[in-house]
């Protein structure tokens, strides 16, 4: 086989595939919102459940839907006829995906859920099956082909039912009012989490790691204080730490092209006054929309009576993954 003939190969996958996906609109029909609503009104939690390369589809079901403010997890059938059935409740909702409709491993189970009195809602591409039949509710996702040649992989028919497992997932997020802070409290080490989630408290630089002189400090004084706390700036301040102004590294080379002697000026003659300043409460994603705004390095942390409680840099945002 040469490129060519490799190159429409995959294009014809892809095209069986989009075209598998696009006939799902249809599928969106009263079943679906019966679906829908029966893990609304659930109590417990919905479990996924699969075989083969249905059972892979599944597991991400699960974890989608349980990601989105909607709990979930993935047990498999043939494990659950050797003691998992246990972790079903009768308070929860059964959502089992086959697309024969036919599995054995499930089958085995339909009894025993029935029994349990859980509601099952099956995902088949045959209507007529046992497991369409026997379920509550039967999410249609037939397709025409396969996008094997041979027509066996599950390929098109596992596509199918992971983008419907998306839409009911993203339909389930939408009618509870999941928000974006909702979803970041479920992904906190991802960034959306980071970014919805870390304050400037939590990684502003504060007690002895901030670079602060009085207002009566020459030049000189205040540029080894920079240097030694090394973050590119020094704030000016009261003895009770009310802001007075800032001195940075950008201030420092405007200084030098002025010829000023250091020991002979007050820092007080050359500083930046009052500077830009945030909140300790404010989110960390919020300075950084500040620092690109105002063209800045860094930004002084303040209280409500504008007293220093810290200093944050772009390089803390870089460090804490917020941009």
């Amino acid at each position: 086989m040469d490129s060519t003939a490799l190159k429409n190969l995959a294009r014809a996958v892809i095209s069986t595939e989009a075209a598998t996906v696009a006939s799902l609109e249809s599928r969106i029909d009263d079943a679906f919102v019966a679906a829908c609503e029966i893990i609304l009104a659930c109590h417990g939690r919905v479990v996924v459940l699969g075989m083969g390369k249905s059972g892979h589809i599944a597991g991400k079901i699960a974890a989608t839907l349980a990601s989105t403010g909607t709990p979930a997890f993935f047990v498999h059938p043939a494990e659950a006829s050797h003691g998992d059935l246990g972790m079903i409740t009768g308070d929860d909702v059964v959502l089992v995906l086959s697309n024969s409709g036919e599995t054995d491993e499930v089958k085995q189970i339909i009894p025993i859920l029935k029994r349990l009195g859980v509601s099952i809602i099956a995902m088949t591409g045959k209507p007529t099956s046992t497991l369409a039949t026997h379920a509550d509710v039967n999410i249609n996702v037939e397709v025409s082909a396969e996008a094997c040649p041979l027509g066996l992989a599950p390929t098109s028919s596992t596509t199918a039912a992971l983008v419907m497992g998306d839409a009911l997932a993203v339909s389930l997020l939408e009618k509870r009012g999941f928000t974006a802070q909702d979803f970041a409290r479920s992904h906190p080490a991802g960034q959306l989490g980071r970014r919805l989630l870390l304050h400037i408290a939590d990684i502003m630089h504060s007690g002895e790691e901030m670079p602060v002189v009085p207002a009566t400090a020459s030049l000189a004084e205040a540029i080894m204080e920079m240097s030694r706390k090394r973050l590119g700036m020094v704030a000016v301040t009261t003895p009770d730490m009310q802001v007075l102004g800032v001195y940075t590294d950008g201030d420092l080379r405007r200084t030098m092209e002025q010829g000023l002697d250091p020991r002979n000026t007050a820092i007080s003659e050359v500083m930046t006054r009052e500077g830009k300043s945030i909140p300790s409460t404010a989110l960390a994603i919020e300075a950084v929309e500040m620092l690109q705004a105002h063209k800045v390095q860094g930004l002084l942390v303040v209280n409500e009576q504008t007293r220093l409680q810290g200093v944050l840099n772009f390089h803390d945002l870089l460090q804490a993954g917020v941009v």
